[in-house]
């Protein structure tokens, strides 16, 4: 199937910021999209997934392990052959099991041969990539508690059937959800660096030209691809050109009072919240093409950076973006 340019994409503009946040800087934690069904959620992941540049791998390599790296391959590759790879992009069922999932025993060369052999699993598979799980508020309970210990260790550990294998397992995790139809746990939706939430356009042009873009989409999708291919072809090369800046961008301390400052204020737990603001803040001005980090970045990125952070509180029924934008307010004016 043809996928759908990310530059053509009608509004979702939060969404697709988070996005390019997340593909700058993937340390940031991945992004959260909640809404409702249709809104292009899994569209614009594997449209932004398709305009990475190609990732250097060795040739026979089953764990996408970066060449440049020793040692970093749980298995010695007979290949020495180097090779270009698209970014891998990993669409995680519900129905996954954790086999599937971490990866197993490999039963036909066991039958075959009667050797013991690790099948990798889908980590393996989005190792310096993309991992989408959709509805992952469905998810189940075990599988949840699997991805916390990936997400916060960067590794996959694999101890089962005489096997003990260890590999990177860095991912940008892009996940979506309908909270109607489900919470996410509270310590699966912390790991996740920034939220953003996608409403059906209410506007009747958006909607024209929604199905105006997809019908032609369906019509000729090669044709459609090239009329957008300039505008993707200028996403592609801001993504490149954000990511040399962003090791030169220096957040300053007064603008380190601001993080802080704003965490406090709207009773955000723990500190992964500060570290997230000031990585986003970063990856925004890199985007921008600004020479410094200042307020303004952080002021943009702070409600998906924020929202999904606050405690309820049972005395204010405002949304969580509400406070937010209430205290950049009382702070900043």
């Amino acid at each position: 199937m043809a996928r759908f340019p990310f530059s053509a994409i009608v509004g979702q503009d939060e969404m697709k910021r988070a996005l390019l946040i997340a593909a700058v800087d993937p340390a940031i934690g991945g992004v959260m999209v909640f809404g409702d069904r249709g809104t292009g959620k899994s569209t614009a992941t594997r449209a932004l997934a398709s305009l990475m540049p190609p990732m250097h791998v060795l040739e026979d390599c089953r764990f996408n392990c970066d060449p440049s790296q020793e040692r970093s391959c749980p298995i010695e590759c007979s290949a020495k052959r180097v090779r270009k790879a698209p970014v891998p992009f990993v669409d995680m069922p519900l129905g996954a099991t954790e086999d599937r999932v971490v990866g197993a025993l490999d039963l036909e060369r066991a039958l075959r041969a009667g050797e013991k052999a690790f099948e990798p699993g889908l980590l393996a598979k989005a190792h310096r990539g993309f991992l989408y799980i959709d509805e992952i508020n469905l998810l189940e309970d075990h599988l949840v508690d699997l991805l916390l210990d990936v997400a916060a260790s960067g590794e996959n550990v694999v101890e089962r059937e005489g096997l003990s294998v260890r590999h990177s397992a860095k991912f940008v995790l892009i996940g979506s959800g309908n909270p109607e139809e489900g919470e996410l746990r509270p310590q699966l939706l912390d790991r996740f660096g920034l939220s953003v939430e996608v409403r059906t356009p209410q506007s009747i042009e958006d909607r024209v030209e929604i199905i105006k873009r997809c019908s032609a989409q369906a019509d000729d999708a090669d044709g459609f691809a090239e009329e957008w291919a300039e505008a993707d072809t200028a996403i592609v090369k801001s993504i490149a050109s954000a990511r040399r800046k962003l090791p030169k961008l220096e957040v300053s301390d007064e603008l380190l009072a601001d993080v802080a400052g704003l965490c406090k204020q709207v009773g955000v737990d723990g500190l992964r919240g500060e570290l997230t603001l000031m990585r986003a803040a970063r990856a925004q001005a890199a985007l921008s093409k600004a020479r410094s980090v200042k307020r303004q970045h952080l002021l943009e990125i702070a409600p998906m950076a924020l929202r999904h952070r606050l405690r309820r509180d049972v005395l204010d029924e405002t949304g969580s973006t509400v406070r937010i934008e209430r205290a950049i307010e009382e702070l900043f004016g």
